[in-house]
């Protein structure tokens, strides 16, 4: 079974690049036609997708966060990273990775001075 593990800072400062890095085992991130995602929930709101990174490399973002988002990979270690650029308090939330139904435990991230 497919299990997925979000890590990273909790506490990023405005205007900082948020990181984060889901380490997946039980599964190689490269399995053919697999797509590994970055999904966040900020408080009392709804799930946003943020972007994926498909088995082959490739990218696709939302867009409303493309110009702020970048999504990659580590074959070697079996783990996704996610960067969120000049971030604001409006990006605090719940961090999750996911893949096909599998989902992380979350990270919280807050975005504060």
């Amino acid at each position: 079974q497919v299990q997925l593990q979000e890590s990273g800072p909790g506490l990023v400062k405005p205007s900082q690049t948020l990181s984060l890095t889901c380490t997946v085992s039980g599964g190689s991130i490269t399995t053919r036609y697999y797509a590994w995602s970055w999904i966040r929930q900020p408080p009392g709101k709804g799930l946003e997708w943020m972007g994926v990174i498909a088995w082959d490399g490739s990218t696709y973002y939302s867009p409303s966060l493309k110009s702020r988002t970048s999504i990659s990979r580590d074959t070697s270690k079996n783990q996704f990273s996610l960067q969120l650029s000049s971030v604001t308090p409006e990006d605090t939330a719940v961090y999750y990775c996911n893949a096909h139904g599998y989902w992380g435990q979350g990270t919280r991230v807050t975005v504060s001075s």
